[in-house]
């Protein structure tokens, strides 16, 4: 078979017609989830902690034009996000519903990069694809006004939101391949933290159980993602990974990915597995899944388009690999890349502002200028020191100085004894974040290898 007949094949299969039932389910869940994540910001004051607080936001590259809107219109976007997900999740107005969301979540993402997580980022992809997919075609209010003539959607709007899925499980497991997490931490900081005093404590004590739960998690998410691609074995994964995002959303603070993934995963079944599932519940015989019925062949420039988005996907986690630094250490390549719940960074520090003309020097603590969040975050982000520096600078400037800024940051990663992050005597102002190459100015990791063995013998942990 040649390589034109394969993708000719491809093209034919991704086209074919099939039940709408999977995708509109996860259509509901996602819009669903995001309406209670928008309640949970609101309910917690996170909207004010996170945008409307702080007085300088960090920037993504590029990006530097997003600004917060003022009160009280920064909040009335936040709930245009809650009612764009409500509408998403009812399946009214949904095309014009899933591209606002789409925007406004995007513009709050952009607002400050010291509040990257994962899970936004997650959502924000989501959103996208959704753009572009029929999900509103049955169990919505769209279909109810208007009802679709073709109540079946291309294979190929299951398809990417498998492959969107089975990337981010794969490289989930595939980036705690590190000599830390191989040895236990930073799992065993967190877990035994979190037991303190409660009956599952003794559980947690041996090492061994650490590192076996450790390696368990890496198994889950690099065999257990492929087997979610086999019928066979898809039932019993999906299970194991619902323990496991429980688990996940008992033991952390994770807000909505749990239940997102969890929803997520649901994609990989039979594309009517809903009305099975309803049969069964029923006492009754599901029927067979219909021939998938013939459609006219996906445009080449969709097909095209889903080839791109799939290949930055699978190289956008891997950027890393470009910089001769440790990732876990400098951060460099560590947005985008799936590397959740791998590292427990502590930093403190403090900037010293000389303005060698005058002889004057300044001694700046980060909380003078930063939320005591942003400023745990900044602390342990080379690239987000060097952004507060040189707005520092900025603000020093504006009233005559000409200043130098120096920072003087202890940092600690998995337990380990804390050590200089950026390089002494390094003016922040005078060098550039590299976005190909580690920078110069971060100092090397001193030790390579931190487990729990070594965090036990150094404070105690669980002893």
């Amino acid at each position: 078979m040649t390589v034109a007949t394969s993708l000719t094949a491809f093209q034919a299969h991704l086209s074919r017609g099939v039940p709408a039932q999977s995708l509109a389910l996860f259509r509901i869940a996602f819009g669903a989830l995001l309406l209670w994540d928008c309640w949970r910001f609101i309910a917690h004051g996170r909207v004010w902690r996170y945008w409307i607080q702080p007085e300088f936001h960090f920037s993504y590259p590029g990006f530097d034009w997003v600004r917060p809107l003022p009160e009280p219109w920064i909040q009335i976007a936040w709930l245009g996000v809650g009612l764009a997900a409500a509408l998403v999740m009812l399946g009214l107005f949904y095309r014009l519903a899933i591209v606002a969301l789409t925007l406004l979540f995007a513009w709050f993402f952009l607002l400050d990069a010291a509040e990257y997580l994962n899970h936004f980022y997650l959502v924000l992809l989501y959103a996208v694809l959704l753009c572009f997919l029929p999900a509103a075609r049955i169990w919505s209010l769209d279909a109810l006004i208007r009802p679709a003539p073709d109540r079946r959607v291309p294979a190929a709007a299951v398809f990417i939101l498998q492959a969107q899925t089975e990337i981010v499980l794969l490289y989930a497991g595939l980036v705690k391949l590190t000599p830390d997490w191989l040895r236990g931490e930073p799992l065993g900081l967190w877990l035994r933290d979190r037991v303190e005093g409660l009956w599952l404590a003794p559980l947690f004590q041996p090492d061994w159980v650490i590192v076996a739960a450790c390696w368990g998690v890496i198994a889950l998410h690099v065999l257990g993602a492929p087997l979610l691609m086999w019928r066979k074995t898809r039932l019993a994964v999906f299970l194991v990974y619902c323990v496991f995002h429980c688990a996940n959303a008992w033991f952390f603070n994770i807000g909505i990915f749990p239940w997102l993934t969890i929803a997520a995963t649901t994609i990989f079944f039979a594309p009517d597995w809903p009305s099975h599932l309803v049969s069964r519940l029923r006492g009754q015989a599901a029927a067979p899944m219909a021939p998938a019925a013939p459609r006219a062949p996906l445009p080449r420039i969709a097909l095209l388009a889903m080839a791109l988005w799939i290949a930055v996907q699978l190289v956008a986690p891997i950027r890393g690999t470009l910089f001769d630094s440790e990732i876990r250490w400098s951060g460099d390549g560590h947005r985008f890349s799936w590397r959740m719940r791998i590292y427990d960074r502590a930093a403190e520090g403090v900037f010293i502002l000389a303005d060698h003309r005058s002889g004057q020097f300044w001694e700046i603590e980060p909380t003078q200028f930063l939320t005591p969040r942003q400023a745990d975050k900044m602390l342990v982000r080379a690239d987000l020191i060097h952004q507060f520096a040189n707005h520092l600078a900025d603000l020093w400037r504006a009233q005559g100085h000409e200043v130098a800024v120096y920072a003087e940051i202890c940092k600690s990663l998995n337990g380990r004894p804390c050590q200089y992050f950026i390089a002494p005597g390094t003016d922040l102002t005078q060098v550039r974040v590299d976005p190909l190459r580690a920078d110069p100015w971060v100092l090397p990791l001193e030790e390579p290898a931190w487990g729990v063995a070594d965090n036990r013998r150094l404070y105690g942990i669980g002893g």
